[in-house]
């Protein structure tokens, strides 16, 4: 096994009746199945959730921001990681107080889409909300997202990915959501978001391999 140098941040910033949510994920890399074709070890790339937490209801922005900037600049979180910040419902405001938080990492701001393409606007990236679940879905399925079962808000993450499903519009578009009015999913999204960020540093997809020294 070998860990990949950066751990990154997800952030869902929530608002009034809606927590906010940390989740911190760490990419390593696994030998996988034996190639006798290529004479070499499959590379599998896996996500492993490092920390949960969920900040308490009612807690103001600046509080959040510096509640960030603490876990960014201590542990192994300090000069290895990256933010990525949900900027959909808070907007601007609240990314440019992390941006002068002086966290010591890059701040990935993320404005959640209805659509279906990824574009990056400037440092901004509108990302389908579709694509982080459906991807966050086939990590579970293929055993590639691993959530300690002693971490804080462990089962509360858990509860929250057995509720999620998806709803069809009337206009025929995908909702991805929680089943029950009134449950939360602000782990889920913490924990897609930092998926989101590992993958366009370490892509997940195609197949590498470790050559055997000949």
């Amino acid at each position: 096994m070998r860990n990949f140098g950066d751990l990154f941040l997800g952030l869902d910033l929530g608002q009034c009746s809606d927590y906010t949510a940390v989740a911190v994920v760490e990419p390593a890399e696994l030998k996988g199945e034996w190639d006798p074709a290529l004479f070499a070890w499959r590379k599998v790339v896996q996500l492993r959730v490092r920390y949960l937490e969920r900040i308490a209801l009612g807690t103001p922005y600046p509080d959040i921001v510096e509640r960030i900037r603490h876990l960014t600049r201590s542990g192994e979180l300090a000069g290895r990681c990256r933010v990525v910040a949900d900027a959909t419902g808070v907007g601007r405001p609240v990314i440019e107080m992390l941006q002068r938080a002086d966290l010591g990492c890059r701040v990935m701001p993320v404005v959640v889409t209805g659509g279906d393409k990824e574009v990056q606007d400037g440092e901004y990236y509108r990302v389908p909300k579709r694509d982080l679940i459906a991807e966050l879905q086939v990590l579970l399925q293929q055993g590639r997202l691993q959530i300690a079962a002693g971490l804080r808000d462990c089962e509360t993450l858990v509860g929250e990915m057995a509720e999620m499903r998806v709803k069809i519009t009337q206009a025929g578009n995908e909702q991805y959501g929680a089943w029950r009015e009134g449950q939360h999913d602000d782990l889920v999204f913490a924990v897609a978001l930092a998926c989101w960020g590992a993958r366009q540093a370490y892509p997940l997809d195609g197949v590498q391999y470790w050559q055997v020294p000949m």
